[in-house]
Order: C-alpha cells, then structure tokens, then sequence
C-alpha cells in the first residue's frame, strides 16, 4: 500500500474528500516524523512501536576503491511490530 493508496481508502472509508484525508495523511505523517527526530518514542497500542536506534561510529571501506573512509555516528528509526499485529498477519498465512 502506497501514500496514495492510504489517502484514498480514507477517504472513502471516512466519507471524506480527497484532500481532506490528504491533508490528515500528511499531518499524521509529519508529526511521527517530528517525533523522531526530536527522539522521542512512537507507540501504537496493537500495531508497534517506532525508536530511534544509534549507531556509534566505525571504520568502514569504499566499496569501489577499497579506501577506508571514517563513518560518523548516526541514529536510525527502528520499528518493532505489536503482538496483536503479528499474531493478525501470522492467521492470514494458509498452510
């Protein structure tokens, strides 16, 4: 499912117009976004959870010249599923 996609289907499913859930899609979007980035955990009770993990720094290589090049700290999002999510998608799976 794509942004888009999200957008049309509440739209439909919350009678609204397409720029109205338009609009509730990206505000959604960019107060998790800001959440993140002012490293602050995101819980969907049923659905998971977002955090920000961090990455000391390390030397690594260029993988075209072999250089070893110096890679700084950096924080990564991380997202870890809810259990009734996992158990939702684990039932959809036939034997």
């Amino acid at each position: 499912m794509t942004k888009a996609d999200l957008i049309h289907v509440i739209a439909e499913k919350g009678k609204l117009q397409h720029k109205q859930s338009e609009q509730v899609v990206s505000m959604i979007f960019d107060m998790m976004s800001e959440a993140l980035r002012s490293d602050q955990r995101i819980e969907i009770r049923g659905f998971g959870s977002f955090v920000n993990r961090t990455y000391g720094s390390y030397q690594g290589r260029n993988p075209k010249t072999g250089q070893i090049v110096q890679v700084p700290p950096k924080k990564v999002p991380f997202f870890k599923v809810g259990k009734e999510l996992k158990e939702m998608v684990d039932e959809g799976i036939e034997s």
